[in-house]
Formats: C-alpha cells, structure tokens, sequence
C-alpha cells in the first residue's frame, strides 16, 4: 500500500517496460485482469499518491473503472475490492485461495505475515485456543481491574491539574499496553520494564510501515536499504534483550497467575515438517511483539473514537449510564465482564464506532494461491489483493445515513454478523481465514472501559470547542488528527484500591 515511499520511480518504471515487453508476444493469450488505467499509469498513479491522499484517489478509480479494479506495481498487479458482495465472494467463497500472504520478509514470521499453511495453522490455533479462549480471558479479569485503576487514577490526575480538562488518548494507549503486557509477561513486571518494553516496540511500529519495500524484489531492496533492514535487526535483537529474560522467568515461575501467551509459546511443539521442535528465541520474542502492538493499536484507538462520538452526543452517554445503573449496583468496584453480557446497548454503541470508524481502513493485502474467476475477471496467481474495509461500513445500500453514529441501528435491525459468513456488513476485523483472532478479545476490552468510563466520568466537550473528527494516517492506524479534547469530572465514585 506504501510503495510510492519505498521504491524509485525509476525501478518501478523499468520493471513496468519489462513486463509490458515480455508480453506484448502474448496480448491474445492475457487473462482479462479488472479494468485498471494502463501499466505505466498505474505506477505513476500511486508512485505520485501521497498515503495520506489514497483513499480519495482510489475512489476516483472506483467510479471509472467499478467496484474491482487493477492497478499494476511491476510484475505483481494490485487487485482493489471496493464492494462487500465481491469481497465475500474472494474472502468467504473462495477463502482458501486468498488466504495467502505476500512472501514474509524474515525468515521467522509472525502471524500475520506466515505464509498460509501448517506453520500459520498451528500458531494461529495456538493463540486461539491456549490464550484467547474465553475460560483463559476470563482468567486475566483482575489484569482489567488493575488497568482500569491505573486509567481512572490517570484520567482524575490529569483533570485535577488542568481544570477538568483531559487529552486522553495517551492514557487509554498505555493502560491498553500494560494489559496487554501482562495478559503476555504475566507478573507485576514494575515500571521500568514495562518502559523497556515501550520503548522497543514503539522503535518497531515507526520502522514498520517502511518494511513494505522489501517485499518488492528482496535481494534487490536489501541492499539499497541496507541500513533500514539493519536497523531492523538491530530492534529484534533488542527485543530478545527484553522479552527473552522475561520468557525465561515464566519458564521458571510457579504459574500461580492466569496463563500467558510466553507460557503458551514455551508449550508449543511446531509441525512434523520442522521435527515438532520448539520455537526458537527470536520467534517467541517476535510472536511475543505481535501480541502486544496487537492487542493494544486498535483497542485504544477505538476506545477514543468511541468516546469522541460520546462527548459530542450527550444522549448516547446517558443511555449508557442508565443501562449499566439497571445492571451494576452503586456499591460494585466496577462493571464486570459478566455484567456486560446483560448490557446490548453498550455493545451497540462499540458496534457503531466499529462501522464508523474502523482502525485500518484497508485490510493488509492477501496474495493468491492460484488462478481464480471473480464476476468475469481473470485473478492470477501471485495477484495481490487489497480490500478497502471502511467501504464496506459506509455502504449506503445497508446502512441509512452510514456517516452518522446510531448506536441504536444494532438493536432495531437484528444482530449483524462482522465476521461476514453469511454475508458483508461490516469488517472491522477482516473475515474468512484471515479474520483477526484477536476480534473476541477486542470487543470485550472496548465494551468493558466504555462501560467503566462512563460509570466513573461525566464526558463533557470542553467550552467553545468542537468535536474534530478528521482523520490522519499514524502508522498503519486511521486516528483522530487532532486528539480528544474533553471535560472529565468524576460522577463521586472511586475506583476500589
């Protein structure tokens, strides 16, 4: 999606003519890719794109060319599905066929990146079934309590010394990291390593999106980035430094704490093909790095979005508030896990925020195992396609008014499914093979704070302000450009010690 930043033009143009040569012998013979503008357009087309510029261009190339559409990067043409029929045809009809993932650009990839197969198979049933399995989450609800403490003694410093005034997007990114950080390390790990961990993977996230190029012609990148994949080892190699002592105390504990995804990594035997050894040390401290940015980038994000949309509409806020009084006594320490299942208008408002403001707008790109028909078109093997997920929310035809925030559009309408087996609304957390494992989790983490949030706070727009809900790219996540702004005056209760 990156590559205007990472390669030359002049690469890209040269592979371009390239690829146009070798096949002018073959036009008769070419499948019929989805109409796109011409090769050399096509590179120029996004090449020339600002990132923060995509969208609006991609939607340009939407109403000339449809809902499917090519543009060429090289020899490896980009597919782009703009419509939620097509990607449930692609993502759930033919899900075994796209399910792939362009090849890892290390040789021990996490999740997300492994190729599809038995390695992916097995780790991703690893984290499923050993780690967010609802009897383990359940487990970790005192690492919620504490997290949920943290924030609320933050969120109440931080209005004490400015008036009431809170920006509290930082606030909600690492409480969300500390949970995350036990839910994987277990143990009260004390400040400074939590820093140290910090630290490390904020290194990786901002080195992240620059990655991309080493897709394109690895051996050839490698060495005219030779020091943006040096420094890539460099923060896997500090990584180990960290989390490595920290894998090798769980190894040695008690366990007398929930089960952690360290204890689940040190368990696990991997496939017969790689003689069911055990992960190697760079592998869990990459595994352990998914985990924690994971777990923590799109929980926070969201929860900020949500709570925007609660400042700016008072009504949805007192909604919530009296639902969760009809549920929770005043005397309970917080709104557990349990008492939100009795809660639907809490998960219709972390729905609706989900629809209106998903935290990537794309889904990462699925590469295409073999030859495949899609309503005419020809997609090659080795395709990419890209998915545009906000799309899919803001689609007119199934959703009234699909820019405005209506909570209650999940409780007249029926249960809508947004893992799309039966059929695309929405796809927050992508659907088919790829979907995220980590939906369930999600979703518990957001309906959980929003209803502690507004149980403990009054959310309020600070005076002469208004609500800015325009949109910047921060890594791979679509955030808030400017951060909240709100009042937050505590409604007399006191989180329990």
């Amino acid at each position: 999606m990156e590559l205007w930043l990472i390669i030359t033009l002049t690469i890209s143009l040269s592979v371009t003519l390239a690829y146009l040569l070798i096949n002018t012998t073959t036009t008769n013979k070419k499948p019929k890719l989805p109409p796109g503008p011409p090769a050399i357009l096509g590179n120029l087309t996004l090449l020339l794109t600002s990132r923060f510029d995509l969208e609006p261009t991609l939607r340009r190339l939407r109403s000339k060319y449809g809902p499917i559409f090519t543009i060429h990067i090289g020899f490896r043409p980009l597919i782009f599905i703009t419509d939620r029929e097509l990607a449930h045809k692609v993502l759930i009809r033919n899900g075994a066929t796209f399910a792939d993932r362009l090849p890892p650009i290390e040789p021990n990839p996490t999740i997300v990146s492994a190729t599809y197969g038995p390695r992916w198979r097995l780790l991703r049933r690893n984290l499923l079934s050993e780690v967010l399995h609802p009897s383990r989450v359940r487990a970790h609800a005192p690492s919620r309590k504490w997290a949920l403490r943290y924030l609320a003694e933050d969120l109440t410093n931080q209005a004490r010394a400015r008036g009431g005034l809170c920006i509290p997007f930082e606030s909600f990114r690492h409480a969300m990291f500390r949970l995350i950080v036990l839910m994987c390390f277990g143990g009260d790990l004390g400040e400074g390593v939590i820093k140290d961990i910090k630290e490390v993977e904020w290194e990786m996230m901002m080195l992240f999106w620059k990655l991309e190029v080493f897709t394109f012609m690895p051996r050839l990148t490698k060495l005219i980035f030779r020091k943006r994949w040096e420094k890539l080892m460099e923060i896997r190699q500090r990584q180990e430094e960290v989390y490595l002592p920290l894998i090798e105390a769980r190894k040695r504990s008690a366990k007398n704490d929930a089960f952690t995804y360290a204890d689940a990594l040190l368990e696990l035997r991997l496939t017969p093909e790689e003689g069911r050894r055990g992960l190697k040390e760079r592998e869990m401290a990459c595994l352990c790095s998914e985990f924690l940015v994971g777990g923590t980038v799109t929980t926070s994000t969201m929860l900020q979005w949500i709570m925007a949309n609660l400042v700016r509409d008072q009504r949805v806020q007192e909604r919530i508030l009296e639902e969760v009084r009809s549920v929770v006594v005043e005397e309970a320490e917080e709104v557990k896990d349990e008492d939100i299942q009795r809660m639907p208008y809490v998960k219709a408002v972390v729905l609706e925020g989900l629809r209106r403001h998903p935290s990537g707008h794309f889904l990462l790109p699925h590469a295409v195992s073999e030859e495949v028909r899609v309503d005419g078109y020809v997609i090659p093997k080795n395709a990419t396609v890209n998915v545009m997920v906000a799309e899919m929310g803001w689609d007119e035809k199934v959703w009234e008014e699909p820019m405005e925030f209506k909570p209650e559009r999940f409780l007249s309408g029926g249960e809508v499914d947004i893992t799309g087996s039966q059929e695309i609304k929405m796809m927050p957390f992508g659907v088919g093979r790829r979907i995220c494992p980590g939906m369930g989790l999600s979703l518990l983490h957001l309906e959980y704070y929003v209803a502690n949030l507004v149980r403990e706070f009054e959310w309020m727009a600070v005076e002469g302000e208004e609500i800015d809900f325009s949109e910047k790219i921060e890594l791979t996540t679509v955030v808030m450009k400017n951060p909240l702004r709100a009042k937050v005056v505590p409604r007399g209760r006191v989180v329990a010690q």
